[in-house]
């Protein structure tokens, strides 16, 4: 993967921050986008000082204008775009009849149509040169029901039926698209639904009121572990590798 150039989306913390990390540690050039401008900042000048190379672009992915200007200064500046990780994302919590118009809408304005507006700039510059690879994080929660969780299981569950579909087509390009859907993993998106400190406990021994199984593997995966199974679809080792759902969650959905 050396000499390769990625971008990143979400690359500002939690699973993000680690796929930036883990691409960096590669030889991968890392264009790391995100809305926090100055997180991002924070994250490229420590991956530098690690002998990295990532170069922050601060962006909204909900814009369809600044997304398609975001990728001619991302192909301008860095580079040819050999790789997408979609890792934006945003978690609402709210029973299904309760939530919000904006709750339910800022949730597919990320998670979903942010997934669309990026691939669709990145694919149509990877066209052209017949090759690239395309890694969006979905969730474990996209195939199985959560209590409180219906808008972001089923964002996800859009984004990895999108993503499979546009797998489909550009395969004759030779550009793959696959999926990574993470279970509970140990986050600030994830510590944002504690309540207490027993609340990393019920996670891992599950909390059956919410009719939600624990975590077979007993314990909560690192963003370390996820980023690690984006770099090995997006090398040549998955070059065989497309539409693919790799779901890293300590068996959290049984093997759903």
């Amino acid at each position: 993967m050396e000499g390769k150039i990625a971008l990143v989306t979400g690359a500002a913390g939690g699973i993000g921050e680690a796929i930036v990390r883990a691409l960096a540690s590669r030889g991968v050039r890392v264009a790391a986008v995100d809305r926090d401008a100055d997180r991002l900042r924070d994250v490229a000048k420590s991956v530098g000082e690690e002998g990295g190379r990532v170069d922050p672009f601060p962006a909204d992915v909900t814009a369809s204008a600044d997304v398609e200007s975001l990728v001619d200064d991302v192909e301008a500046l860095v580079g040819p775009l050999d790789f997408l990780v979609n890792a934006a994302g945003v978690l609402r919590l709210a029973e299904a009849r309760k939530l919000t118009d904006q709750e339910w809408s800022t949730t597919f304005a990320v998670n979903t149509t942010g997934v669309f507006f990026v691939s669709r700039a990145v694919v149509n510059r990877m066209v052209p040169r017949r090759r690239g690879a395309i890694v969006t994080i979905a969730s474990n929660a996209a195939g199985t029901a959560r209590t409180e969780m219906s808008a972001y299981a089923a964002s996800k569950a859009a984004a990895t039926m999108f993503t499979k579909c546009l797998g489909l087509e550009v395969a004759k390009f030779g550009i793959r698209a696959n999926l990574v859907a993470p279970g509970s993993t140990d986050t600030p998106m994830l510590n944002s639904m504690w309540q207490d400190e027993s609340s990393a406990r019920a996670s891992i021994d599950g909390v059956p009121d919410a009719y939600r199984v624990g975590i077979p593997l007993g314990k909560l995966a690192r963003p370390e572990d996820v980023a690690e199974a984006v770099v090995f679809l997006l090398s040549d080792k998955a070059a065989h590798i497309t539409m693919h759902d790799l779901t890293v969650d300590g068996g959290a959905a049984l093997g759903a």
